[in-house]
């Protein structure tokens, strides 16, 4: 089997009313999403999506004529074209789409097969006051989900604070508390809150016994998280959804309880594979960051899923922030939803199992 040709496209739909995200400045009045197709002279298609594949155009002459089921040199190539670009492991994905198309198998059992569906966390985006929270709270719990994510910005935390006390009070779900230092949206200059705010910030968190505190601190600051583990034994750290650098994430990883690397957005699927192992083998949680669209959701759904991730999964919900499955799968044909206990189920189609929405047919 060859590649015959690598296309990709841009989809835009626009979001009234905007979306709210913590972790971004702005409202966000449009959501874009890039498709990569991969088309094969077996007459097999992947597809993949995730990042934004910037800058990839003057790349593709180097997969065309290879083999797609070569992936361990196929997941070299990208990396090689990355460095000259921008990180491209939606191509990652639709490769990997097309390996399980041609064995007849679902990307998960590819990957180990260790689950047919997890557990979903549902994800927040935005600070909401506390009563509106304890109400969703209540929702999510009588939907059948089991934990849930509440955004708490350090430059302003009695809300975010107050928000997971009503949580608390109001359901039975485990609360996991974001507070989005790690990274910054392009244009942000703001900096980060310092390391002393933080340590305040933590151990009052800490009282709510939280499921873990995700993203205090910068990435280069490994030793404040090795402090915030140390000053609060019990409570797990958790980052790296986007840390694409292997030697920073290496150090990072000793210092956390919870790895997030996201497969389309920082370190590919193959690349998290031996990183979840090698997490197992030291009593250290994986599970991925999955804040792209439905098939980034998919893709991380197999990789998590083949590798055993736990003990939640991602879900990005949040009806308040302006943020619902509808808006999120628009390049699906129908949004992908947990079942009644809290479980979403693996695609058992060959690959990854997405199906596009039709508008997406002929381009």
């Amino acid at each position: 089997m060859k590649i015959t040709d690598i296309r990709v496209t841009e989809h835009v739909v626009e979001l009234d009313p905007p979306m709210h995200a913590a972790w971004d400045p702005d409202p966000r009045h449009t959501f874009a999403a890039t498709v990569v197709r991969v088309e094969t002279d077996a007459g097999i298609t992947g597809v993949g999506s995730g990042d934004t594949m910037a800058g990839f155009a003057p790349h593709v002459g180097h997969f065309l004529g290879t083999d797609p089921l070569a992936m361990a040199v196929q997941v070299r190539r990208i990396e090689s074209v990355a460095f000259h670009g921008g990180r491209f492991w939606p191509l990652e994905a639709a490769l990997w789409d097309v390996v399980g198309q041609a064995t007849g198998l679902p990307v998960s059992v590819l990957f180990g097969g260790t689950a047919d569906r997890l557990p979903v966390y549902a994800s927040w985006c935005s600070v909401q006051p506390a009563a509106r929270r304890a109400q969703d709270a209540a929702d999510l719990e009588a939907l059948g989900f089991r934990a849930v994510k509440v955004r708490v910005d350090p430059r302003d935390p009695e809300p975010g604070i107050a928000s997971v006390a009503a949580v608390r009070e109001s359901s039975d779900l485990d609360v996991l508390v974001d507070l989005n230092q790690a990274w910054r949206m392009a244009g942000d200059v703001r900096p980060a809150v310092e390391l002393v705010e933080i340590r305040r910030l933590v151990r009052l968190l800490a009282e709510f016994e939280p499921g873990w505190i995700e993203e205090p601190l910068p990435y280069d600051d490994v030793e404040g998280h090795r402090l915030l583990r140390a000053e609060n034994p019990g409570l797990r750290i958790a980052s790296g959804e986007m840390c694409d650098n292997r030697p920073q994430l290496d150090a990072l990883t000793d210092a956390l309880d919870v790895v997030q690397t996201d497969v389309v957005l920082s370190l590919g699927m193959s690349r998290t594979r031996t990183l979840a192992e090698s997490l197992a083998a030291r009593h250290r949680r994986f599970t991925p960051h999955t804040w792209s669209n439905g098939l980034g959701l998919l893709a991380n759904l197999h990789v998590a899923a083949g590798v055993g991730a736990g003990p939640y999964l991602e879900f990005p919900y949040d009806p308040a922030g302006g943020w619902t499955p509808e808006r999120r799968d628009f390049l699906l044909a129908d949004p992908l939803w947990p079942a009644a206990d809290g479980t979403l189920a693996v695609p058992q189609a060959p690959g990854l199992g997405a199906v596009l929405h039709p508008s997406l047919s002929d381009t």
